[in-house]
């Protein structure tokens, strides 16, 4: 019975094929190749069963690699470039999250992170959906969503249908889906396509069709593919199971639907206690990765347009911009004459302060990602492999210390003769910030970089060093020999969030379940007291800022909490957002603090 049914599926869909009005597509997703791996060989054998095919167009949504590497990305596109249809891809979160290139290799191979295309009367659009440089949920960049609704709105013409393809589904995955849903719900949208789950799903949001689809290896259904025919006449969808060697098979057939709705949603109120004011003084055209650098008169952040600004911190206006040729992760270091820029594209920028005009720069091996922080003069920053002290003034290198083996992504901790910080090889190093000679090297025994202390800014004391990490773990180190002090695991899920009371007797963490936790730094694990922040589930990286008796954690849904440092009472919350908070700084000449979120604003809260 059930190869009967098959053989009326495969009938059915040779069928459609004939028709006029009928769009075929076929769709690769998590193909997760790594070179020589098994899902190497069985792509290609995908590839060879598609051009036999006759179908419009190949999209591939995602999740093309493991490790998002030069050479992973190189390696795929040399399979799927044997693809003799149409083809449009997208990057997934393993291209995004942990990019080798900071995103940039592959919009150097495939052109763009966007797709957009027509087959008859059916706009097909696509788009990158991060998560970009480290954890969080998906999100669609700022710019993206303008170039979205701009794109519909000049190529919907009317009896025309749009078909939405994402690597994530238009669900809670996404941090401003809602934003995602609102635009996707001024065009007669029929269906959303995503991956990312290794399931079969349907769904629906706001009246939206979503469908989830397969992974080339699917547990229990083999190396396969997906097959989606979209007969824009009789107003149906059909989407096939296409194990390799077999005859496509139906899991779902649902005619489109346009009839959508608008839920009422009950406004958020937020109030604040006397004394604290919280504002948004900017709201950028682009999404914003970094954190904010700050002075006596300006904001200096990055945007993933690969503009770095200098806004007036008072009124908003832009003083000036520099345009680089990539997304921008790292924080601008701010000095007394100059802005030191790391970029995407392998550049380390002396910018003029007040011209933001390009005076000097310096070309590394790799990108740059990771916050830098200039003291006394001198810039620390780390790279890709790499490590180095500036002198900012005269932009010359002190020092340059090359045994890394990935990525440094947060900023160091200099204090006194060390500089303190992890990297993505799994290891946290202390060096001498003189010399950049190594004092040791620690690592947590686990050979997974994804466990590494890439992310976290470390508690340092004048005898220890607290770090959490991916791996849910806290651990002190003793600072003068890297020796292995106390490492906690027990039911305190950390990660990479990390903070400290101004006396340096407390470090603070904030938990995946949404709480902040506060552990004595002594030669003991001890947790003081905990807090429930109210964010729920928790993956932020954003750092834990304590000044004036109040603690400020930012939450990855762009909440934030403020704690009461004496109390350890929950002083109040604001939702600043649906993104990411990307961190917060303190203007040591006001004493206000700011933050980014992810969705191009930024933000100041005064304090009592």
């Amino acid at each position: 019975m059930k190869r009967l049914c098959v053989f009326f599926a495969f009938i059915l869909l040779l069928v459609l094929s004939m028709q006029g009005g009928v769009v075929r597509l076929a769709i690769l997703s998590d193909i997760h190749v790594t070179p020589g791996n098994d899902n190497e060989g069985k792509l290609r054998e995908a590839v060879d069963e598609i051009n036999a095919m006759d179908v419009d167009a190949v999209m591939v949504t995602g999740d093309l690699t493991n490790d998002g590497t030069d050479e992973q990305l190189i390696n795929v596109k040399s399979v799927l470039d044997n693809i003799t249809h149409p083809q449009y891809v997208i990057p997934g979160n393993h291209e995004d999250t942990w990019s080798q290139s900071a995103c940039k290799t592959f919009n150097d191979l495939w052109g763009d992170d966007r797709f957009v295309f027509t087959v008859d009367n059916l706009v097909i659009i696509g788009m990158n959906c991060g998560p970009f440089m480290k954890m969080g949920d998906g999100h669609i960049k700022q710019e993206d969503l303008l170039w979205l609704d701009s794109t519909l709105n000049v190529m919907v013409k009317p009896g025309m249908k749009v078909l939405s393809v994402n690597h994530y589904p238009i669900l809670d995955d996404l941090d401003n889906y809602r934003a995602y849903v609102d635009i996707l719900k001024k065009y007669p949208v029929i269906t959303h396509q995503c991956g990312h789950y290794h399931q079969w799903r349907q769904y629906e949001t706001d009246g939206i069709n979503g469908v989830m689809v397969r992974a080339l290896s699917m547990q229990g259904s083999g190396y396969g593919y997906t097959l989606m025919n979209i007969d824009l006449d009789r107003q149906w969808i059909y989407v096939y199971n296409k194990v390799i060697g077999k005859n496509p098979e139906v899991m779902f057939s649902y005619r489109i639907n346009l009839d959508y709705y608008t839920p009422q949603l009950a406004e958020e109120h937020y109030t604040v206690p006397d004394g604290f004011v919280v504002e948004r003084v900017v709201t950028d055209n682009a999404s914003i990765f970094t954190r904010v650098g700050v002075d006596n008169k300006n904001l200096y952040f990055g945007n993933s347009l690969g503009y770095c600004k200098a806004v007036d911190k008072k009124t908003g206006a832009l003083r000036w911009q520099y345009k680089t040729d990539a997304m921008l992760f790292s924080r601008p270091a701010v000095s007394d004459k100059y802005i030191v820029l790391p970029t995407s594209d392998k550049r380390l920028v002396w910018l003029d302060k007040k011209s933001g005009k390009p005076k000097w720069q310096y070309d590394s091996d790799g990108p740059y990602v990771a916050d830098g922080i200039v003291k006394d003069g001198i810039l620390y920053q780390g790279g890709y492999k790499t490590f180095q002290a500036w002198d900012v003034k005269k932009h010359s290198m002190l020092w340059n210390f090359d045994e890394i083996d990935n990525y440094c992504q947060a900023e160091p901790v200099v204090d006194g003769d060390d500089v303190i910080f992890g990297a993505w090889d799994t290891y946290l190093r202390s060096l001498n910030a003189r010399t950049g000679k190594m004092n040791w090297i620690w690592n947590n025994r686990r050979a997974s970089v994804l466990y590494s202390p890439g992310n976290v800014v470390p508690v340092v004391t004048p005898e220890r060093v607290v770090i959490v990490a991916p791996d849910r773990v806290t651990t002190a180190i003793d600072r003068r020999n890297g020796e292995q002090i106390w490492r906690e695991k027990n039911n305190i899920k950390v990660r990479e969030s990390m903070g400290h009371s101004s006396d340096y007797k407390v470090a603070y963490a904030k938990t995946m379940d949404g709480e902040l936790v506060a552990m004595s730094t002594g030669n003991q694990y001890e947790v003081l007291w905990t807090v429930d922040l109210g964010f729920g589930y928790e993956h932020a990286p954003c750092i834990v800022l304590e000044h004036n008796g109040h603690i400020y954690c930012g939450s990855r849904r762009g909440m934030l909490a403020v704690v009461n440092a004496a109390t350890h009472e929950l002083e109040f919350t604001y939702r600043l957002g649906s993104s990411e908070v990307n961190g917060f700084e303190l203007d040591p000449a006001t004493g206000d603090i700011y933050c980014s979120l992810i969705e191009g604003t930024i933000w100041r809260i005064t304090n009592p």
